[in-house]
């Protein structure tokens, strides 16, 4: 701050938020709609729920975060599919429990969608500002302080500052202090982290090209067109939106791949000018060459970024290598010969912080109502910062107005295993969400999302009373046509129709669900039938998936209530584990960082052993 500048009260407000990326807007409208007097701060209004890597939402395990927030009451599921241009389920030749949806997204209509959310929502300021420092007092947060002198008071922050902290973008030998796509970077708030005790590191993420559609020969490239008969995101939507663009394939080939091990020398990656850590599940197109070279070719996907725009993004090739290299990198590719680079790829690094410094409800260690979310906290993916937001948002308001925080078990929600792993395990890459990180998943499908969790969202006052109608209704229709699939079709009907699956016939009558036992589709019995053509399609997908994995789901309940005795053990928050005989050094030196807060979670701290977890047990029994 300049010598000129003096500090001001600029607003009281119950709780502020700093970033407005998907991470913040989802604690912004947490807090409001939950009656908190919001401030929501962000470096730029025009980067309000802005996509700056691919234009699109859901995706593999993605899709069942989107579909959570929404069950809890957020705003993602809705806004993406009133922008979306097109639906898709990926893995549908797969289970149930991996089959996920993802949106190609208008990412302009997108932020003008979440922007018109937030600027109509009650309890909600927007202002635009750069934060510089959390403001605290007796080991409790009481606001931030802004660029500008102003002061904004509050009992609880939020920070989803993205890629912002520090942030530079890298592209050959060209560094720049920036944001992604140009927006201003926020360099002064990561002192004010350090001073509070935060630990902070340095990660880095990175961008495609993109293209002019017009010069972009799509006759080379094999068509992806959007699904029509599928599920929408949004449980408050009763039909998925109609695909308006498609997507295309093509792939790079040996003379892209000598192009980028010719010049790996200009790389960014491998020359030195980039030492931070990147995504391992989202790499470079230069490290994917480099890691894999016996792979003959990589998939390119050619994304429209919106029904306003020329604009194609070029998913899997994100790079950070010099223009030039670019230029020779994607005239290389079928159907690139000619195309035109209207943005360049980039690189960027930025500052985060270690989540073993935060609880489970996403709150500081060290200072009570600082609240962390997003990227920040490690993560990679709209969807993972939303979740995250949603939740910070939530606790932070469930704090202020004196009620017990929220904290899904890794049994109850995707957002579980994502907040556990990184307040638990913590993370030295950036983190994304995937199906196999969840034990679970068999009952954690997107299908389900709101039976899990919008009785939660609800009792926080979060799900407004239009939708948790809706939800009652759902489940209503569900609980319903469960019961009518226990209907038994007489013998002799029952035998002419299993016979055509190859079944020997019964020997008395069959019900709907021992048909479907057998491997026999609902759409099929339905045909054959004429029944149950009153249910939507959400419903019927349910029931039959809920009878299909009868005995799996089974089997993991059971799984669930042995894991829940070791969670339903605390373990003081307080407690020196340095003073616990038994425990072996690693032990004792991970526990004390973390801190856990039962049984359970000491059992996923890395290097934490089950010869631990029996010291433990033995202590608890024994202390007094």
């Amino acid at each position: 701050m300049t010598d000129h500048q003096t500090e001001f009260l600029e607003y009281a407000a119950g709780a502020v938020v700093v970033g407005a990326g998907h991470a913040g807007c989802e604690a912004a409208l947490a807090l409001a709609r939950t009656g908190v007097k919001t401030a929501l701060l962000t470096l730029n209004l025009d980067s309000i729920g802005f996509m700056p890597c691919n234009p699109s939402i859901g995706g593999t395990a993605k899709g069942h975060l989107v579909r959570e927030i929404d069950a809890l009451g957020g705003e993602m599921g809705i806004v993406a599919d009133d922008t979306a241009l097109q639906l898709r389920m990926l893995n549908v030749g797969k289970g149930a429990a991996v089959q996920s949806l993802r949106a190609q997204s208008d990412k302009n209509a997108y932020h003008r969608a979440m922007k018109s959310v937030l600027e109509n929502t009650p309890n909600l300021r927007i202002i635009q500002a750069e934060v510089t420092e959390i403001l605290v007092e007796n080991g409790r947060c009481v606001g931030v302080k802004t660029n500008y002198g102003g002061v904004i008071s509050a009992q609880a922050v939020v920070l989803c500052t993205g890629v912002y902290l520090n942030g530079e973008t890298i592209t050959g030998d060209v560094v720049k202090k920036s944001g992604p796509n140009g927006f201003a970077p926020a360099n002064e708030l990561t002192d004010s982290l350090l001073a509070l005790g935060f630990h902070v590191r340095r990660f880095k993420t990175g961008t495609p090209a993109r293209l002019d559609g017009r010069t972009i020969d799509y006759s080379k490239c094999e068509i992806q067109n959007g699904d029509e008969d599928i599920y929408p995101f949004s449980f408050m939507h009763d039909s998925a939106p109609t695909s308006k663009l498609p997507c295309y394939l093509t792939y790079t080939n040996s003379t892209t791949h000598e192009v980028i091990l010719q010049n790996l020398d200009r790389s960014p990656l491998y020359n030195g000018t980039i030492q931070s850590t990147g995504p391992r599940y989202c790499p470079s197109i230069e490290t994917k060459v480099v890691r894999f070279k016996d792979k003959e070719r990589h998939q390119i996907f050619l994304e429209p970024e919106g029904a306003d725009t020329l604009e194609v993004y070029a998913q899997g090739l994100s790079t950070s290598m010099p223009h030039d290299v670019q230029r020779a990198m994607y005239t290389s590719v079928a159907g690139l010969e000619n195309a035109d680079i209207v943005r360049y790829g980039y690189a960027i690094e930025y500052d985060c912080i270690d989540t073993l410094d935060v609880l489970p409800t996403l709150e500081f260690k060290k200072v009570s109502g600082v609240y962390t979310a997003g990227q920040i906290n490690g993560t990679s993916g709209y969807e993972e910062a939303a979740a995250q937001g949603l939740m910070a948002g939530l606790n932070a308001s469930l704090k202020i107005r004196g009620l017990p925080p929220l904290i899904l078990r890794r049994d109850e929600a995707y957002i579980g295993v994502l907040i556990d792993d990184l307040v638990t395990k913590g993370t030295d890459e950036p983190y994304r969400m995937m199906t196999s990180r969840a034990e679970h998943r068999i009952c954690l499908r997107q299908d389900n999302a709101d039976f899990r969790l919008t009785e939660k969202g609800y009792a926080c006052g979060l799900v407004s009373e239009t939708r948790y109608q809706r939800y009652l209704a759902r489940k209503a229709k569900y609980e319903e046509l469960l019961d009518s699939l226990r209907t038994r079709v007489p013998q002799k009907e029952a035998a002419a129709f299993l016979k055509n699956y190859g079944y020997d016939a019964p020997s008395g009558s069959v019900s709907y669900a021992d048909m479907m036992k057998r491997s026999i589709s609902l759409k099929d019995i339905m045909t054959e039938f004429e029944v149950f053509s009153e249910y939507s399609k959400d419903v019927l997908e349910t029931a039959e998936i809920t009878v299909k994995y009868e005995g799996y789901l089974k089997q993991n309940l059971e799984q669930i209530e042995r894991a829940k005795r070791l969670e339903d053990k605390a373990l003081p928050a307080d407690l020196d584990y340095d003073t616990i005989l038994g425990l072996r050094l690693e032990a004792r030196e991970k526990l004390n960082r973390v801190k856990p807060l039962n049984l359970g979670q000491a059992g996923r701290i890395s290097g934490v052993n089950p010869a631990d977890i029996s010291v433990l047990m033995v202590w608890l029994a024994t202390a007094k």
